[in-house]
């Protein structure tokens, strides 16, 4: 290997520490804590042992021998996360198309229940952190709330700012947390090594077998250790694979392991310490320290998840599943740093009321874990489809490959439901809440385009009946958006009945969105003569691309269509949805797909329109 590559190598692993480790690197602050509270696990040595051993393979089995080993190879153009799993699982079944929609449905509310996990980790995670507080002095207990409130706002407050800034710090100062996290791990470990023969799965196994009903009744706290494996595959396209293998072995497993035995070993010698063991293996002297680098670290942690929830939401947003919303780019050199008011505040203000409700991390803990072992199992799922159908391996290897996984997410998902009523209910009212708009959405597009075409007047046959009698032509460009190809849009009908004129070109340009991340320039346009200096015209974007129609209409010029930016008006229609009584939709959904269309964002904004070249012409149209 080269200098130059190892350099490049060694660059983008200190990022993927940075950026794809910070929510699964900030579990050790409550995962053992919450294992033992309440006195769910009777306190023996053996027992200690068995929890060590369950914590150790859990990582190994679902972070480093799902995700990292299988999951990462399932890449759409190098790009990985669920809503790219679900793009290539519906594009490797399109043949069957019952199958294809129940994937998408089932992808789709694992991208919802993103959402739900979305509202629960910077809770937890901040609020772990600042309890740390209690245990320097009593007095700070009543300050634990409105201090995570403040630094929770600061968090969000900075979004409209952008991280590009304080974003090349996040590396380094993760890898000192990990080192720190192996370091306080590793004197506890020299103290009592006998907690090392926890590595043998010998002893889980044990645990299992003596404890089978207690075991399931743990495993959605156990499932706290894995908290943020998704990232290891939805930051895929930002890092590439090796970076976040090397920096998985190297660094994050290492230093997540001797933390865990860390705070085994000192279970095994105080057992008072279940009250929070992670921050009292820190001596006193270095607790406000310690307390201080952990909130860093949650902030890191969360915001990795809340630039997650950005562009999950943008993707969603071109896969047809959510109206437009305002997205602002914070970043002039990299396009995938962008800014979604309405999800940052929205996500805010579900955060807040999660910390008021649940008022501490150990009652948080009982609301964390379903959307994240749900998420889990729709990705073994969907990784199923992959491997069988666009890898086309040998049924038996697909069913072994990822049926040990399926069980195994399934045992922690069904343990993960047990606390459902103590608090999982939240996250999964926000996921089943988010998964109902995504619907209605989808299906409310499909009612109108089902109107739109009934209604609809064949393009190629209007404009031959126009041009029998030519309207007058005047100077420019008139570019008219529709949603289906090869009909006359309402704006142009507008245009000739209330202007009576036609432009000199004309272009009928239908924005078509697909279940692939990125396409190139080189696909971006698909063009038609219709004869008259009239051209019907597809553009073609990926659900990582960025919309920008002037720009991809530039390539026009090739077809001797000149587009000056002074003399060219795009026509848009605006419509405005009627609900009624009758087939399509309930009567409340149908109300709230209006609501929803009424509100999105304006398309001139979306599709970077300029200004004051756009005229919108408004229409009733009845679903």
């Amino acid at each position: 290997m080269s200098s130059a590559s190892r350099s490049s190598l060694a660059a983008l692993t200190l990022g993927a520490i940075g950026i794809v480790y910070g929510d699964i690197g900030t579990s050790p602050l409550y995962a053992v804590k919450e294992v033992f509270a309440e006195g769910r696990v009777p306190f023996t040595p053996q027992n200690v042992y068995g929890i060590l051993s369950m914590f150790f393979w859990t990582l190994t089995v679902i972070v480093s021998f799902k995700y990292v080993t299988l999951v990462l190879r399932a890449d759409n153009n190098g790009e990985g996360g669920l809503v790219a799993m679900l793009a290539l699982a519906s594009q490797a079944v399109k043949d069957k198309p019952r199958l294809r929609g129940v994937l998408l449905g089932i992808g789709i509310f694992g991208t919802a229940l993103f959402y739900g996990d979305g509202v629960i980790t910077p809770a937890i995670s901040v609020l772990s952190a600042m309890e740390g507080l209690e245990l320097v002095s009593h007095r700070f207990h009543h300050a634990i709330i409105p201090l995570t409130l403040v630094v929770l706002t600061g968090i969000f407050w900075i979004q409209k700012h952008g991280t590009s800034g304080i974003g090349r710090f996040f590396g380094p100062v993760m890898v000192f947390w990990f080192l720190v996290l192996g370091f306080i791990g590793g004197l506890q470990i020299l103290r009592q090594p006998e907690i090392l023969l926890a590595l043998n799965p010998v002893y889980a196994l044990g645990f299992v077998w003596h404890h089978p009903l207690l075991t399931f009744m743990i495993l959605g706290a156990l499932v706290l250790c894995v908290t943020g494996a998704e990232a290891l595959y939805a930051d895929m396209g930002h890092f590439g694979k090796r970076p976040i293998r090397v920096a998985w072995f190297a660094i994050v497993m290492p230093a997540l392991t001797l933390n865990y035995f860390g705070q085994g070993a000192l279970l095994l010698a105080r057992p008072d310490a279940v009250q929070n063991p992670f921050y009292l293996m820190v001596p006193e002297w270095a607790l406000v320290p310690m307390v201080l680098l952990s909130t860093v670290a949650t902030i890191i942690a969360s915001q990795a998840l809340i630039s997650g929830a950005f562009s999950v939401t943008k993707q969603v947003i071109q896969l047809g599943y959510l109206p437009r919303l305002r997205v602002l780019h914070t970043s002039v050199q990299q396009t995938g740093q962008i800014y979604i008011p309405f999800v940052n505040w929205g996500l805010f203000a579900l955060i807040v009321l999660a910390v008021m409700m649940f008022k501490n991390s150990g009652n948080l803990a009982h609301a964390y874990g379903i959307a994240v072992c749900a998420v889990m199992v729709i990705t073994t799922v969907l990784t199923f489809f992959v491997i069988r159908y666009s890898w086309r391996l040998p049924l038996a290897l697909c069913v072994a490959a990822t049926g040990m996984f399926f069980m195994i997410d399934l045992a922690f998902f069904s343990s993960a439901m047990l606390k459902v009523v103590d608090g999982g209910w939240f996250p999964l009212l926000i996921g089943f809440g988010i998964f109902t708009l995504m619907m209605t959405w989808r299906e409310g597009r499909q009612l109108l385009n089902d109107k739109l075409r009934a209604d609809a007047i064949e393009l190629p046959g209007f404009l031959e009946a126009v041009f029998a009698v030519p309207p007058t032509r005047v100077e420019g460009t008139a570019v008219f958006l529709t949603a289906e190809l090869g009909i006359v849009p309402n704006a142009l009908l507008h245009n000739l009945k209330h202007n009576k004129v036609l432009h000199e070109q004309n272009l009928f340009v239908t924005i078509r969105n697909h279940e692939v991340p990125w396409i190139g320039l080189e696909r971006r346009l698909e063009i038609e003569s219709l004869g008259h200096d009239c051209w019907q015209v597809v553009v073609n974007y990926g659900f990582k691309n960025e919309p920008d129609l002037p720009r991809a209409l530039e390539q026009m010029r090739l077809r001797g269509c000149s587009m000056e930016p002074m003399t060219t008006s795009y026509f848009l229609s605006r419509d405005v949805v009627v609900p009624t009584i009758g087939a399509g939709m309930a009567p409340w959904r149908e109300k709230l797909f209006a609501q929803m269309h009424h509100n999105a964002s304006a398309a001139a904004e979306f599709l970077h329109l300029p200004s004051n070249a756009v005229v919108e012409l408004g229409s009733k149209i009845e679903i």
